[in-house]
C-alpha cells in the first residue's frame, strides 16, 4: 500500500498520458490547425486534407516518441468487441532505407477486409471491401506500441457495419430535437445537447490456472456445469468487504492503465458474489464513454493475466450465483453545462424538466421492445430476472416523491408536501427534489436517480452502444413530437400543461416503484399491457415492427437494409454462441465427467472387494449403494446427452437462422438445463481427487 501512496502524487501527470487529447493537440498543433480541427469536431464538418496532414504528422511524432512503430484504425464491428489492423509508419526511401511517415489520408480513411465481419446479408462473402473513417470526436490513444485511431466502419456501399455509426447518428438526432425544445423555453445560447453516460462495470476474477482447466470457461466464458459450494453469498460478507491483497494489486494496476488512457475510473469495490467486483467511471459524452468502456473491458482482461488471474465478463458465469451487469447511467446536458434531467429551482427549469421527463416516460413505454432487445443476448437472458438483476419486463422507477408530483399533475389533487398546492406546470415551483429523494430500487430496469436514468438491464459483456442508440433515438422522437405540438400552440404555457398531463396520464403504466422480483408484478405488468420478453428471440420478434422501422429510418439512425442486417446478426450471434455451448457441454460429458465417474466407481468397487477379502463378512453396503447410485446417474446423463445431441442436430438442420434461434430458446436450452441437472447431481458424489475440473468452491474462493 505504501507504493500506492508514494505514486499518488503523479496521478495528474499519469492521467491521459497515452491519449492524444485536447491539451496535447493544443500544444503540438499550429493554432490555425487546432482551430480548424476543433471546428470540425464541434460542427461535424469534413476536415480539409491539408489540415489532416498536419494533424497526422503531429500524431505520428507524438506516438513515435512513446515508442510506437505502428498505427491502427480501431473500430467496433457487430461482433461486440473491437477490431484493429496494424500498419507500420515506415515508408521506403530511394537509398534503400525507410522513413517514418503518416499522412492525413491514412489518418482519415483505411480499408480493412469487410468480408469476415458480421453484416447480416448486407455484404456477400466475396465482397471484401469496407472502409474505416476517423471519428475526430473520440481521442486517439497509444496501446502496446501502436497508435490507435477510433473510427467508424462501413461497407463499400456506405451501410454501417459497426456500433459507432448508428450511435453518432442517434446523438445528432437527439441534439437537433432537444435544441428545438430549449428554444421554446427561451434558451437561445446553447448550441449543442449531448447525452452523457457513466457505465458501471461488474466482473469476476478467477485464478487463471483453474480457468485453464475448464473447457466451458475457455470456450463459453461461463460454466455449463457446477454445484454451489458449502458457502456462497448468503452471509453477504463479500459486498463492500475488505479487498484481498491479490485483488488490491490487480485493481491498482488496472486504475493506472485506465488513467493512462484518460478513462475516469473513480470507484472500485467487492460486489455481492464471491470473486465478483465492480469499477465505476465518471460520466462523459456517450460516444467517448462507449469507446472507453470497450477499452476498459480489454484492459481488465489483459491486466488480470499479469496477475495470474482471468477476468470473466460473462453475464452469468456461475449458476445460482449473482451475475454481472453494466449499469448505464444516462443523462442529457447542454454545452453550457446544464443537466436537462435536473429538476432545478425555478418554474421555467421545473417545466423544462417535466417535459424532458415526460419524453423519457413516453419513449420507454412506447418502445419497451427496443429497450429489451438492446440488452438481449444468450448470456443476459440467464441473468435477467434471476433475483440479482432487473426482470425482463421493462418498467421505470421514479421514486415516491416524484411520483406524487406526477399524480398531482394528472389528477389535479393537491400535492401534500407543498402545502396543499396544486401543480401547474410553468407556474408553480416544484418541491425541491434532492438527488437522493428516495431509496434506490435495484429491481428496476430503468430508474430515475435524481438527475439521470440508470438502465440496469445491460449485461456486463455488452457494448453499451446499442442501449444508448435506442435511448437517444426514442427520446429524440418524443422531443420532436413535443416541439412540433408546442411550436404550433397559441398559448405555450397552456399547451405545455395539457401536453405533460396527457402524456403522464397515458403512459403512467410504465412507472412501477415496487419490487420487480415479486411474482405478483408479472401478473400486474401483464394487466397493464407491458411486455414480458424473456429471451432474445422473444424480443427480436418485434424488432421489425412498423413503428420501430419508421422510428429508425425517420431519424436516420438505421436504413431499412441496416435494420434487417441487425436483425439477422442478433439471431446469428445467439445461435452461434449456443451452438458452441452445446458442443462444449457434450464434449465435457463424454471426455471429462463420465470417465471420472467410471474411474471412481471402479476404484470404489475394487476397494469394496479388497475389504470383503480382508474382513470376512463385511457387506460394504455404502460402497455398493454409491456405485449403484452413480451408475444410475451416469445412465441418465448419457440418456439426456443423447437427447440433447439429437435436438441440437435437428435445430442445426434448419437453414433459417430465425427459426434456429427460436428452437434454441424453446427446445435446446430446456434440454441443456435437464442435462446439466443430472451432471450436477453427480458432482457431490465424486471423491475430491476424481473431480474432472475445478469446482465452484475452487473458482470462487481461491483468489
Amino acid at each position: 500500500m505504501s507504493d500506492c501512496v508514494e505514486k499518488s502524487e503523479s496521478i495528474p501527470e499519469l492521467f491521459g498520458s497515452n491519449v492524444f487529447n485536447d491539451s496535447v493537440m493544443r500544444e503540438r498543433l499550429p493554432k490555425d490547425t487546432y482551430k480548424a480541427l476543433k471546428k470540425c469536431i464541434k460542427e461535424g464538418t469534413q476536415l480539409d486534407l491539408s489540415v489532416a496532414n498536419v494533424v497526422a504528422n503531429a500524431m505520428k511524432d507524438w506516438a513515435t516518441e512513446k515508442g510506437c512503430t505502428h498505427y491502427t484504425h480501431w473500430f467496433q464491428p457487430m461482433t461486440g468487441v473491437t477490431a484493429e489492423k496494424h500498419e507500420s509508419f515506415i515508408n521506403p526511401t530511394a537509398d534503400g532505407g525507410v522513413i517514418m511517415e503518416f499522412s492525413g489520408k491514412e489518418l482519415i480513411k483505411d480499408e480493412p477486409d469487410a468480408s469476415s465481419f458480421p453484416s447480416g446479408g448486407i455484404r456477400a462473402t466475396f465482397e471484401a471491401r469496407g472502409y474505416t473513417a476517423w471519428d475526430p470526436t473520440s481521442y486517439a490513444f497509444v496501446k502496446e506500441g501502436t497508435l490507435c485511431i477510433p473510427t467508424a466502419f462501413c461497407s463499400y456501399t456506405g451501410e454501417a457495419l459497426d456500433k459507432k455509426i448508428p450511435l453518432l447518428r442517434s446523438m445528432e438526432a437527439i441534439n437537433k430535437q432537444a435544441l428545438r425544445v430549449l428554444r421554446l423555453f427561451g434558451n437561445t445560447t446553447a448550441t449543442k445537447v449531448t447525452t452523457t453516460v457513466g457505465p458501471e462495470q461488474e466482473y469476476f476474477l478467477v485464478d487463471k490456472a483453474l480457468y485453464e482447466q475448464r473447457k466451458d470457461l475457455k470456450f463459453c466464458k461461463r460454466t455449463l456445469f457446477g454445484t454451489l459450494p458449502p458457502k456462497g453469498q448468503e452471509m453477504e460478507d463479500h459486498y463492500y468487504g475488505t479487498i484481498q491483497p491479490r485483488i488490491v494489486a490487480y485493481m491498482h494496476d488496472l486504475d493506472k492503465e485506465l488513467w493512462k488512457m484518460g478513462i475516469l475510473s473513480k470507484t472500485k469495490h467487492n460486489e455481492v458474489a464471491p470473486a465478483q467486483h465492480e469499477m465505476a467511471p465518471i460520466f462523459t459524452t456517450t460516444n467517448l464513454a462507449v469507446d472507453q468502456n470497450q477499452l476498459t473491458m480489454e484492459l481488465m482482461k489483459k491486466v488480470a493475466l499479469r496477475h495470474g488471474l482471468y477476468c470473466l465478463l460473462s453475464e452469468k458465469p456461475f449458476d445460482g450465483v449473482n451475475g454481472s451487469g453494466k449499469h448505464n447511467n444516462w443523462s442529457l446536458s447542454t454545452d453550457e453545462g446544464q443537466n436537462l434531467l435536473d429538476p432545478g429551482d425555478t418554474p421555467a427549469e421545473n417545466a423544462q424538466f417535466l417535459l424532458m421527463l415526460a419524453a423519457v416516460i413516453k419513449g420507454v413505454d412506447e418502445y419497451q421492445d427496443l429497450l429489451r432487445m438492446s440488452v438481449a443476448s444468450a448470456g443476459n437472458d440467464h441473468r435477467l430476472g434471476a433475483n440479482e438483476a432487473p426482470p425482463a419486463i421493462i418498467s421505470m422507477f421514479v421514486g415516491s416523491e416524484l411520483d406524487a408530483v406526477l399524480e398531482s399533475i394528472v389528477t389535479g389533487q393537491p400535492y401534500d408536501k407543498r402545502g396543499k398546492q396544486h401543480m401547474e406546470v410553468g407556474v408553480s415551483v416544484l418541491p425541491k427534489i434532492p438527488k437522493d429523494s428516495t431509496d434506490r430500487n435495484r429491481t428496476s430496469p430503468f430508474a430515475f436517480t435524481g438527475n439521470k436514468f440508470e438502465f440496469r438491464s445491460c449485461g456486463s459483456a455488452l457494448s453499451i452502444s446499442g442501449p444508448n442508440v435506442v435511448l437517444n433515438t426514442v427520446v429524440a422522437k418524443e422531443l420532436d413530437d413535443f416541439a412540433t405540438e408546442l411550436e404550433a400552440a397559441e398559448d405555450f404555457t397552456t399547451a405545455l400543461n395539457a401536453l405533460i398531463k396527457r402524456v403522464i396520464t397515458e403512459h403512467r403504466r410504465i412507472i412501477f416503484n415496487g419490487n420487480g422480483y415479486d411474482e405478483a408484478w408479472v401478473k400486474e405488468a401483464e394487466a397493464r399491457g407491458l411486455m414480458n420478453l424473456k429471451t432474445l428471440p422473444d424480443a427480436m420478434e418485434h424488432y421489425l415492427d412498423k413503428k420501430n422501422v419508421e422510428l429508425y429510418t425517420k431519424y436516420g439512425v438505421y436504413t431499412k437494409s441496416e435494420i434487417k442486417s441487425h436483425y439477422e446478426i442478433k439471431h446469428e450471434n445467439y445461435t452461434k454462441l449456443l451452438n458452441i455451448e452445446v458442443n462444449t457441454m457434450l464434449d465435457m460429458i463424454y471426455k471429462d465427467i463420465l470417465p471420472a465417474c467410471y474411474k471412481y466407481m471402479n476404484d470404489v468397487a475394487e476397494t469394496a472387494l479388497k475389504v470383503k477379502q480382508i474382513a470376512k463378512g463385511a457387506k460394504c453396503q455404502a460402497e455398493a449403494k454409491l456405485v449403484s447410485d452413480m451408475s444410475e446417474l451416469c445412465d441418465q446423463l448419457v440418456k439426456e446427452a443423447e437427447l440433447l445431441a439429437k435436438i441440437h442436430d435437428d435445430v442445426n438442420a434448419k437453414s433459417d437462422v430465425i427459426k434456429q434461434a427460436r428452437l434454441y430458446a424453446d427446445k435446446v436450452l430446456p434440454q441443456m438445463a435437464a442435462t446439466r441437472a443430472v451432471a450436477d447431481k453427480i458432482e457431490p458424489l465424486l471423491g475430491e481427487k476424481y473431480k474432472p475440473y475445478p469446482s465452484y468452491a475452487d473458482l470462487l474462493f481461491r483468489v
